[in-house]
């Protein structure tokens, strides 16, 4: 059994990770216009009026929760399935690590995955007014939107098929939503900052990716040699002991 320490910690970065993918945070400023109807002249005012504030914020938590619905219902899905094929498990984590691995490398570029070349977004041309059409976006955004998002997601997937409970691999997905979900809600009302912070990152992106690609292959192997679970419960130990 995982404790929180190790892999719920790891669910919420993975997000942050999902947030700074190369695929995801440059369409940011785009997706948040989008949903909220409102121009980047609006957004990047420096003292916005209280109704953009107010239409900005209840827009980005529709659309948040859009997306956090259907990574809980998947991780919901992942622990059931871990736990129906239970009598298989070492052989499925070991199949689920490898995979993991493959991932973190063509997130790196070391070895290009055709399949994960083209983009599988979803897109919604004419989103359906009110806050209900934010969070038909956000569902959009969650069934498919990058190859950039998905082996992160995966990787998080992959840990919440060999958790042992239904509500653990809820949890895991919810920390993963919350880390995907902050910085895009904190962009939302604060779109200036982010234009000037992203700037700056995208310099970066590459290095980021590939520093994306090698947590995966290390999580991939840890998954694979169960020392993800010995992990868990070394920290679990510590933690009482600090107690």
């Amino acid at each position: 059994m995982h404790s929180p320490e190790v892999t719920y910690l790891g669910a919420f970065v993975a997000g942050l990770l999902s947030f700074l993918s190369p695929c995801v945070l440059p369409l940011i400023p785009s997706y948040i216009t989008y949903i909220t109807g409102l121009s980047f002249a609006d957004l990047q005012d420096q003292h916005p009026s209280h109704l953009i504030r107010r239409k900005t914020l209840i827009h980005s938590v529709a659309f948040i929760l859009g997306f956090t619905t259907v990574f809980v219902l998947l991780g919901a899905s992942a622990t059931y399935l871990g736990s129906f094929l239970h009598t298989h498990a070492a052989l499925i984590r070991k199949i689920g690590g490898i995979l993991v691995v493959l991932l973190g490398a063509h997130v790196a570029g070391l070895l290009p995955i055709r399949l994960l070349l083209g983009e599988k977004r979803i897109s919604i041309r004419n989103r359906p007014a009110g806050f209900a059409g934010s969070f038909l976006v956000g569902i959009a955004f969650a069934t498919g939107w990058t190859p950039c998002i998905g082996p992160i997601l995966a990787a998080i997937l992959m840990v919440a098929a060999t958790e042992e409970k239904v509500y653990q691999g809820i949890l895991l997905l919810l920390l993963y939503s919350l880390g995907l979900g902050i910085p895009f809600f904190l962009s939302s009302l604060a779109m200036n900052q982010f234009l000037d912070v992203f700037n700056r990152f995208k310099r970066h992106i590459r290095t980021f990716e590939i520093i994306t690609g090698i947590f995966l292959m290390i999580i991939g192997i840890l998954i694979y040699s169960n020392w993800l679970s010995r992990l868990s419960g070394y920290a679990t130990i510590l933690y009482k002991g600090l107690e």
